[in-house]
């Protein structure tokens, strides 16, 4: 929290980045997010706490940084569909550099970790990012310890969100963090979004790469995809795919990522999840359709990979 001598919270200013590509809703959500949180902060006796600039990417002059006023927090947010945050300009990485070196809290959403990682900021640092972009941030970014998992990532003076609208858990997070956590629950409740620790695995849904360019491991993919309920034997796609079974598994975790039992797993779980949301058959039956005759450790494994378990599933996400 952040507070003058006096003990009253000082004013807090904000730099929300517009860059090109950058999803506009989010970029005045923030924005105006901030503004219903400062409203709130008025009804319980305080002043408004929070002044919001948007600061365009493109100009940004490396010469006038020691012009500029510091801001206390600066947000990435995320992008739709353009590729800038893969390759941002180097002023823009240069101001975010500068602004930490300041004392700023830097922020980023969704794809906005790509730009943040590329500051070389995150090195050795915990992170998110969306899940669905998890496997090319790693492979860009191997320095970072990446956890697609976690929703929201508050390291202090870096704070990381994954998903898509996780602005919104961003701006609660920060509400928070400079004011108090009633007057975050508040601002929550007039938004009617949920307040409560989530996790980014909630929403996620396994979607195996079959653009790897190892053609024999993708015929053991299908073969997975057709028989899911079936017991995984590794001699029987070996020898569907004609290697031995030390080399199938080594092409087969180069390929996916996984090995073939969490790789089956993961598609089970998902198969259970369709069935959660499109039936209304017991629990009991959606565990012995995708291929679990143990119900316990279907639980456990429900539990593991989607972070709750089917009946908190079925609660959050079927009416």
């Amino acid at each position: 929290m952040t507070k003058t001598s006096t003990g009253t919270i000082a004013t807090v200013e904000i730099g929300i980045v517009h860059y090109p590509g950058a999803l506009l809703s989010s970029v005045q959500g923030i924005a105006e997010q901030f503004y219903l949180a400062n409203s709130i902060c008025q009804q319980n006796g305080l002043e408004a706490v929070f002044k919001t600039q948007i600061c365009d990417s493109q100009k940004l002059d490396v010469a006038e940084f020691d012009q500029m006023k510091p801001l206390q927090v600066i947000i990435l947010p995320p992008c739709l569909e353009d590729s800038y945050y893969l390759a941002p300009e180097s002023s823009l990485l240069s101001w975010l550099t500068w602004q930490h070196k300041q004392g700023a809290i830097i922020c980023s959403v969704c794809a906005g970790a790509f730009v943040l990682a590329k500051t070389g900021l995150l090195a050795g640092r915990k992170a998110t990012t969306h899940w669905a972009l998890a496997d090319d941030f790693a492979s860009r970014f191997p320095e970072v310890v990446l956890d697609s998992h976690k929703l929201l990532i508050n390291d202090s003076d870096i704070i990381t969100a994954g998903g898509l609208m996780s602005w919104v858990d961003l701006g609660l997070e920060l509400v928070a963090q400079f004011t108090n956590s009633q007057i975050m629950r508040q601002l929550g409740k007039y938004l009617i979004v949920d307040t409560a620790p989530r996790e980014q695995r909630f929403y996620q849904t396994f979607t195996p790469r079959l653009d790897h360019g190892d053609e024999v491991i993708v015929k053991a993919q299908h073969e997975l995809h057709r028989n899911y309920s079936q017991t995984v034997v590794i001699r029987h796609l070996a020898q569907l795919t004609h290697l031995t079974e030390r080399t199938f598994l080594r092409r087969f975790v180069k390929a996916t990522g996984l090995k073939p039992s969490q790789y089956l797993q993961n598609l089970r779980i998902k198969k259970a999840c369709e069935l959660i949301e499109t039936n209304r058959i017991s629990i009991e039956k959606i565990a012995a359709n995708v291929g679990y005759e143990d119900l316990s450790a279907f639980r456990k494994t429900f539990t593991k990979i989607t972070g709750q378990t089917p009946k908190e599933f079925k609660s959050r996400f079927v009416s």
